[in-house]
């Protein structure tokens, strides 16, 4: 009887010891999420003071939100805040969609990524050797058309992707499908034209049907302007002191290479089903996931952060800016959309994953422009090719510099030392290189995380 009773409390005992440790982890967690929650809160609201940051924000690690919130008003002629429910123009992020409808194309046998795309348009002559692997990775060749000048001019009307596909269909590759990578909308056009061409669908209604629906993202489509759409977003350009309404762009124009639109809550479905094999297989994500040139794969760009794998994609679109970046190894994710541009969501989201994993950051401070002798600023001026078809050129107009993008307007360059600059129209920064005679020979440009060089070429 003693024995038994003895048994019984060295039981009782080593539950209640588990029981006292799972409340410590537990406790442990909870002030954890709590501090990285307070840490994130004061690095985003930093930039909302300099009027650099208006959206929404949501991070996530091991399938617990750790932050969900809205920052800044989703229309400020009507003091509409933004929440986690605000619908957001997502740009180029729009690319994951169209990739993944193409892989479950071919796991249903309809088509390969190896096909030629003369098979879906035989006229395109010019596209000859060019296949749907290379148009899901940017290595085609084909001319981007929303670096064409008339782009711009024509942003208000109605451009079916046939008349898209018309302002590039005559133009000469710009290299050897493969042999180089150069960002392409007009090759994301096309895989959503193909998407419509082997289901019978409207790519609008294949997404829904096959990617929207099945995970439940009710609050994610095809944003059509004429619309009357609750919880959308209005889209705002801003100098920093000033904001106004960003330009209208019909949204025929993006089509399948920029035009969704959806919420920090459903991008997080998003997420999370790519660690399943409801939507595709294994072995689909993981092509999708392996870098081809450049760092990207099929509608991702994947690199390494501090260690850390980072499986993401960043958007731009008149008055919308954002990002998602997903650290597939850690099971963690960092959704990042605005309202306004220019807004660093690229950094924004960057430096969120530092406060995660306990890395490095810096809290965002105001730029200062400086002046410089227009001697130092003489020796900036010229042309730097940046890639093929994009060369942005810098000029002088008296004590002030400007850089011009291929088919875009000039933009002042304001500097924050005699080689850095910055520019207030869009998040990014330029840092000149010189050589040891001193001569400047090349730029770099910062942007959406990327540093991307560019050769003085005149």
């Amino acid at each position: 009887m003693n024995r038994i009773s003895s048994n019984g409390k060295l039981r009782a005992s080593f539950v209640n010891t588990i029981m006292v440790l799972l409340l410590v982890v537990a406790m442990s967690a909870a002030a954890a999420a709590q501090d990285f929650a307070s840490k994130a809160d004061e690095y985003i609201n930093a930039y909302v003071k300099q009027n650099r940051f208006s959206g929404s924000v949501l991070v996530a690690r091991g399938g617990k939100i750790l932050l969900s919130k809205g920052y800044g008003m989703a229309n400020y002629e009507l003091d509409v805040a933004n929440s986690p429910q605000t619908k957001f123009r997502l740009g180029s992020i729009t690319k994951q969609f169209t990739a993944t409808a193409i892989m479950q194309l071919q796991e249903k046998g309809l088509l390969s990524v190896d096909d030629p795309i003369t098979k879906y348009f035989p006229d395109y002559k010019n596209a000859e050797g060019v296949t749907i692997h290379n148009l899901l990775s940017h290595t085609s060749g084909i001319f981007n058309y929303t670096n064409d000048k008339a782009y711009l001019q024509n942003m208000r009307q109605n451009y079916p992707p046939e008349k898209i596909f018309a302002t590039f269909k005559d133009r000469p590759l710009d290299f050897k499908p493969g042999e180089k990578w150069n960002y392409s909308n007009s090759g994301y056009v096309l895989l959503g034209m193909i998407i419509e061409k082997v289901s019978g669908m409207p790519y609008e209604k294949y997404l829904t049907e096959n990617i929207f629906k099945p995970l439940g993202m009710s609050n994610t489509g095809y944003d059509h302007t004429e619309t009357v759409l609750k919880n959308r977003a209005s889209g705002y350009n801003s100098n920093g002191s000033e904001r106004v309404n960003a330009e209208f762009l019909d949204m025929s124009q993006p089509f399948s290479a920029g035009a969704l639109y959806s919420t920090v809550e459903d991008l997080y479905k998003w997420d999370r089903s790519l660690y399943t094999e409801k939507l595709l297989k294994k072995t689909s994500l993981e092509k999708m996931f392996t870098p081809v040139k450049n760092n990207y794969g099929y509608g991702w760009a994947i690199i390494e952060q501090n260690g850390h794998k980072l499986v993401g994609h960043g958007g731009g679109i008149n008055g919308f800016a954002t990002q998602i970046n997903r650290y597939i190894n850690d099971d963690a994710c960092v959704i990042v959309l605005s309202n306004t541009i220019p807004s660093p969501v690229g950094k924004i989201a960057t430096d969120l994953g530092a406060i995660l994993f306990g890395d490095k950051y810096e809290l965002p401070k105001e730029r200062v422009a400086i002046k410089l002798d227009t001697k130092i600023l003489d020796s900036y001026v010229g042309q730097y090719e940046i890639a093929p078809e994009f060369v942005l050129t810098v000029t002088r107009e008296g004590d002030r510099l400007f850089g011009a993008p291929t088919g875009q307007e000039k933009a002042e360059l304001f500097a924050e030392s005699e080689t850095e600059f910055f520019l207030k129209v869009v998040d990014a920064r330029i840092s000149f290189v010189k050589n040891e005679k001193g001569e400047v020979t090349q730029l770099i440009l910062h942007q959406g995380g990327r540093n991307m060089a560019g050769k003085k070429i005149k």
